[in-house]
């Protein structure tokens, strides 16, 4: 079923759960029978949304309710969802951005919001808000720099709350930071970390590709020996020699990572980088940003719409091949130079897995009990790679590859 937009207030009391025990913040978060998660996802049957629901609507313990403005497409993911699964699932019609959001969760038993209504550049923390304003725990995908790492002016309230405001429950940061995590015990010094994705030429939703596009020839602050780096967005354009991928082309890009590595890790050299699965989307990304700063083009909105059509067609000559990497350097135990090499591959466009199932790892956890801690912060170390890896369930086109080097070979 769908319901209706509500917009009143329904007067049900949210109780902080701040001063409550473990246990029964456990209650609230698995809902009141304590056997069902009652999930809701904003964007549901988006491009990030639709695999986000695939997984929830068949998972055990999960009760499944999708979101979105357009009628018609909810509805016709609802369908969809429910002749996959032959379970129930939900939809909402309105607008999670809306004042009246907090009294729908509440009035509809949400314990849990996956926000993956994007692009996040320049969005507010509306739907955080509300969540916090309802008791409801949340997380979202978004993958920008000023969003995830400002998610923390929400701290305050989210833990007078007594609920969990989880950003970037992504590729990056909760991914890469949790490979990192698990063979962290394997240096006693990380140095630099240099890392990035390239896709498969399989095209994305319009709007990530307006997220990406947003800081095309703009200043994006990385670390180099300590110090502030600036470097411009979708510049650069190196060429990397991927296993299973060949020679990829990529660029210079801004994630949450250039914030938390140093910090987490200690690292001095931080760089991020990416690119589309065929060498001419690399190149057209590098030409719109310099356009950008030369002014010939002044609203990238217009050229990523452009852009994404002409990528549409293009896909048919990609591999499907797309890939994560991560090189780490540092000290081992012995205080010999140790490298991490760790590469995740996805075969058959199979890429858009890798960050929409983070969330999906973590509303697992939750379901069989584990409760995030009260507060608003990046989505670092709530999950691991094999909780990762697990909530994807796909071997077949899905693998992780790590190597270590001591530098004595």
């Amino acid at each position: 079923m769908i319901w209706p937009k509500l917009l009143s207030k329904s007067g049900i009391f949210a109780a902080s759960a701040a001063s409550l025990p473990q246990a029964q913040r456990m209650i609230d978060c698995l809902g009141k029978n304590g056997m069902t998660l009652r999930v809701l996802v904003v964007g549901g049957y988006g491009n990030f949304g639709s695999i986000v629901c695939r997984h929830l609507v068949v998972a055990p313990g999960i009760e499944l309710v999708i979101s979105g403005r357009d009628p018609h497409k909810l509805q016709r993911k609802v369908d969809e969802l429910k002749s996959q699964s032959n379970t129930a699932c939900e939809g909402w019609c309105g607008d999670a951005m809306g004042a009246g959001f907090a009294s729908v969760l509440r009035s509809m038993n949400i314990k849990w919001v996956i926000h993956t209504g994007g692009p996040f550049q320049g969005q507010s923390y509306a739907v955080a808000q509300s969540c916090i304003d309802a008791g409801v725990n949340y997380c979202d995908l978004s993958d920008c720099r000023t969003f995830v790492n400002g998610v923390s002016v929400l701290d305050a309230q989210a833990r007078q709350a007594g609920v969990a405001i989880l950003s970037g429950c992504s590729s990056v940061p909760t991914l890469s930071c949790a490979i990192i995590d698990q063979y962290r015990y394997r240096f006693t010094r990380i140095d630099s970390i240099e890392h990035g994705i390239s896709s498969s030429a399989k095209m994305p939703g319009l709007s990530t590709v307006e997220g990406v596009l947003a800081y095309a020839g703009k200043p994006i602050k990385q670390l180099r020996h300590g110090q502030v780096h600036e470097v411009l967005g979708w510049q650069d354009l190196t060429l990397r020699k991927m296993p299973e991928l060949g020679t990829r082309v990529l660029a210079n890009v801004d994630v949450p990572d250039m914030d938390i590595f140093a910090g987490r890790y200690g690292a001095h050299t931080l760089s991020f980088k990416a690119g589309a699965g065929l060498k001419l989307g690399g190149v057209a990304n590098y030409l719109l940003a310099q356009a950008l700063r030369w002014g010939v083009v002044r609203d990238h909105l217009a050229w990523a719409a452009r852009l994404h059509r002409l990528g549409t067609w293009f896909e048919r000559f990609g591999d499907g091949k797309s890939a994560m990497y991560i090189d780490v350097n540092g000290l081992g135990a012995e205080g010999q130079p140790l490298s991490l090499a760790v590469q995740l591959t996805a075969l058959n466009d199979k890429g858009p897995e890798i960050p929409s199932c983070a969330a999906v790892a973590l509303a697992l956890k939750v379901a069989q009990g584990y409760v995030p801690e009260p507060g608003a912060r990046p989505c670092v170390g709530e999950i691991t790679v094999d909780e990762y890896m697990a909530a994807i369930n796909d071997p077949a086109n899905l693998s992780l590859a790590v190597h270590f080097s001591d530098g004595q070979g």
